[in-house]
C-alpha cells in the first residue's frame, strides 16, 4: 500500500532559493508551494511510513533547513478501512431528500437520527 504525506519545510527567507534547490536535488519529494517567508510545502510518498520517515529525515538534514515537519499523512489502507465503515452507515435520512420540506422547518439536535419537524 502507498502512503503520501505533506511536509512543511522552514528555512531562512534569505536562503530560500538555495534550500529550494537542495530540496529539489534531494529527489525525495515534490515541491508544491514556495513562500517568500521561508516556507516550502512538499509531498513525500512511500510504500509505508518507514520509507516516508527516511525521506523526511533526508529533508530535515539538508543544509539551511531549520525544520521539516510532517503535517498530514494519507494511506491507501486507511482509505479502504474508512470506505468499509462508510458502507456500514445508514443512507442519508429521508427528511433531507424530501423536496417538500423547507430547510428552516428542520431542527438539528446534533444527531440526524433524532430529527424533529
Amino acid at each position: 500500500m502507498s502512503n503520501i504525506s505533506s511536509v512543511v519545510v522552514r528555512c531562512n527567507p534569505k536562503k530560500l532559493d538555495e534550500v529550494k534547490k537542495r530540496v529539489e536535488d534531494a529527489n525525495v519529494c515534490d515541491i508544491h508551494i514556495v513562500d517568500e517567508k521561508g516556507y516550502i510545502i512538499v509531498t513525500i510518498e512511500g510504500e509505508g511510513i518507514s520509507e516516508e520517515i527516511k525521506k523526511l529525515k533526508i529533508i530535515q538534514e539538508l543544509p539551511g533547513v531549520i525544520s521539516a515537519d510532517m503535517v498530514y499523512s494519507y494511506s491507501e489502507e486507511e482509505l479502504e478501512m474508512a470506505r468499509a465503515e462508510f458502507e456500514k452507515t445508514e443512507p442519508v435520512p429521508e427528511i433531507l431528500n424530501n423536496d417538500n420540506i423547507k430547510a428552516e422547518d428542520i431542527v438539528y439536535n446534533g444527531d440526524l437520527k433524532k430529527k424533529i419537524i
